[in-house]
């Protein structure tokens, strides 16, 4: 029995048929001469875009080219979970070859819509495979979907933040109640918080409107604030960041592209690497070498230390040395 999955409602458990193959062009022999894959992309961000160059990245690696014997049909849904299924069923209707979700969303729908035809569904982007019904506990999918997590280091981060701000008590986290990956990583750092002796403050959203108001009450009560991955905030993380600096509170992103535009520093992962371990692994189903039910998900085990030495510059704040010398990358200017 395999579930349908959706973001921030109830699942309907629903029977389906196992799942096998792809489809695409065959030649004389059998093998396959060109493919077709979805890429659908639930918003509209770098670190996302970042993700789909290292998915075609990996996949040129192995051998599967765009423009030579890989057709790629891309659409974004700029946020907006409708949108985010008809871009599945479009893809479902044109028969592809493969479908690749970028973000928890539009992997959910993805694979509702794609359950019951013979097209594989590889995610990545996707924090908590588990929390968005996608593979079960022991990292094994739940149909004929798998890919890759960018959980976020959350240990890592907030033993960051201390050592930032020795004197910080409390630290402001918005988040989109309809993400499970954003549910599940706010449930992370509740539980991980007393240990480096903070406090979290959510702010939930339910859409990039209520992001103005959000920032403003956070900052009101809190010392610094964090991103998550959440894609609705990172969407608007120029507004965010604009309210954190005339208040001079920091703001600490979750992966690189965050500390360039302006965030301080960041225990981050970075999206091009998940994007190309994403796309070796299609390659793999593309192949035929493996089914995508055979595939566990998979992480990038090892976060970098980002840091933003304009930002902290400006906002009056040193990062220690013994940390700074240990960055993967620092930068600085703020990207515009």
């Amino acid at each position: 029995m395999k579930n349908r999955v959706t973001a921030g409602i109830a699942v309907t458990a629903l029977a389906a048929a196992m799942l096998t193959g792809c489809g695409g062009k065959t030649g004389e022999s059998g093998k396959k001469e060109t493919y077709t894959i979805g890429i659908s992309q639930f918003a509209e961000h770098k670190s996302l875009d970042n993700c789909r160059e290292g998915f075609l990245m990996g996949l040129e690696e192995e051998g599967i080219k765009e423009g030579d014997n890989l057709k790629v049909e891309y659409k974004n849904s700029a946020a907006d979970m409708g949108t985010a299924g008809q871009i599945a069923d479009s893809f479902v209707s044109d028969k592809v070859d493969l479908i690749c979700t970028i973000a928890t969303p539009s992997a959910q729908t993805a694979y509702n819509a794609s359950m019951d035809s013979d097209i594989p569904v590889v995610y990545t982007a996707v924090t908590d495979p588990v929390a968005a019904e996608l593979a079960d506990k022991d990292k094994q999918p739940v149909g004929e979907v798998t890919g890759t997590s960018d959980k976020l280091p959350i240990e890592e981060q907030l033993e960051m933040i201390r050592k930032i701000l020795p004197d910080a008590k409390k630290i402001g986290i918005m988040y989109t109640t309809s993400e499970a990956n954003s549910v599940s990583a706010i449930a992370e750092y509740k539980e991980l918080a007393g240990k480096f002796g903070f406090e979290i403050i959510e702010k939930g959203v339910t859409a990039a409107a209520d992001v103005p108001l959000a920032t403003d009450d956070l900052l009101d009560q809190v010392d610094c604030i964090t991103n998550l991955t959440d894609n609705t905030v990172v969407s608007s993380l120029a507004t965010v960041l604009e309210k954190a600096n005339e208040k001079k509170i920091p703001v600490f992103g979750s992966e690189v592209e965050q500390v360039k535009l302006g965030c301080l520093a960041a225990e981050g992962i970075d999206y091009i690497s998940l994007g190309k371990q994403t796309g070796k692994m299609a390659a793999k189903i593309l192949k035929g070498e493996k089914q995508a039910s055979q595939m566990k998900f998979e992480t990038i085990t090892k976060p970098g230390f980002y840091a933003n030495t304009k930002v902290a510059e400006t906002l009056g704040i040193e990062i220690p040395q013994d940390i700074l010398a240990e960055a993967v990358e620092s930068f600085d200017t703020i990207e515009k």
